[in-house]
């Protein structure tokens, strides 16, 4: 199956930009102008856009290719024209678009497919978190020690599993990084979308841009001693550490109210 982009101003109505045909038609050119030794292979023709522009059609990629990259010996050619390299940049950067897109779809599909039951698991230990908080408010006191140790199991689990999503997470965002880099933001593809195309709705997973992975701010709070101290962490850890944190200040403050230096 083939694909067209138009490129350039104006817009038609599908919202992306085409080159606008020129207003008469061109000279001919020498018998030695053949623009198509240094057409993308996966180039198939050029057709008419709907406001008087130029689509380019090419064969589906892969995204196993290298990325397109325009011929440099192009610029070398004498038989060519200002507007021949022109069609050749605009070509080269459509086919760059499309190529970013299904590498993208190529590399994110099986990680989506991987991180979809780490969400789950995710989602599944937040939950029981805050169960297990809830659950102190009808808790006696003769078992609050049993409760708070049932706490802390919770909190591992949920610790744990905000890693394992982070770790995918971290993946899915390099090649979403990638892709934009190679088409640029007005190309953007979410994963969101691609997850909706093979079936998950990953419309409420916490995936980040790359920088945050990279370099992690300070995002939760650690009491110890009186002393707040705040953590690093990956954007689902930093949830999960504070989610953590909110529930321990919590207690702790109920028991100092009770004067029992237990919790905490």
């Amino acid at each position: 199956m083939g694909h067209t982009i138009p490129l350039k101003t104006p817009l038609d109505d599908t919202g992306l930009p085409h080159r606008p045909a020129a207003a008469a038609p061109a000279p001919a050119l020498p018998a030695s102008a053949d623009l198509s030794r240094y057409h993308h292979p996966n180039f198939l023709r050029t057709e008419p856009g709907r406001y008087g522009g130029v689509n380019f059609l090419f064969k589906a990629f892969t995204g196993l290719e290298l990325m397109p990259a325009y011929p440099e010996a192009a610029n070398a050619d004498p038989a060519l024209t200002w507007a021949m390299r022109g069609d050749l940049i605009d070509q080269y950067q459509v086919a760059r678009i499309l190529w970013s897109k299904a590498r993208l779809r190529h590399e994110a599909a099986p990680l989506l497919r991987k991180a979809a039951p780490l969400w789950t698991a995710w989602t599944t230990a937040r939950d029981e978190l805050a169960a297990a908080f809830a659950q102190f408010r009808t808790t006696s006191d003769g078992h609050w020690r049993a409760q708070l140790l049932h706490l802390t199991d919770v909190e591992r689990t949920a610790t744990q599993a905000a890693g394992a999503f982070d770790d995918i997470a971290i993946q899915l965002a390099q090649a979403a990084d990638d892709q934009t880099k190679a088409a640029g933001w007005d190309e953007q593809l979410d994963l969101t979308d691609i997850a909706q195309e093979i079936g998950i709705d990953a419309s409420d997973w916490v995936i980040h841009r790359l920088d945050d992975y990279a370099y992690p701010l300070p995002t939760y709070r650690i009491v110890r001693g009186g002393v707040v101290h705040y953590g690093h962490a990956t954007p689902l850890a930093a949830v999960a550490a504070q989610l953590i944190g909110d529930q321990r200040e919590r207690l702790r403050e109920v028991a100092d109210l009770a004067g029992d230096s237990t919790p905490g």
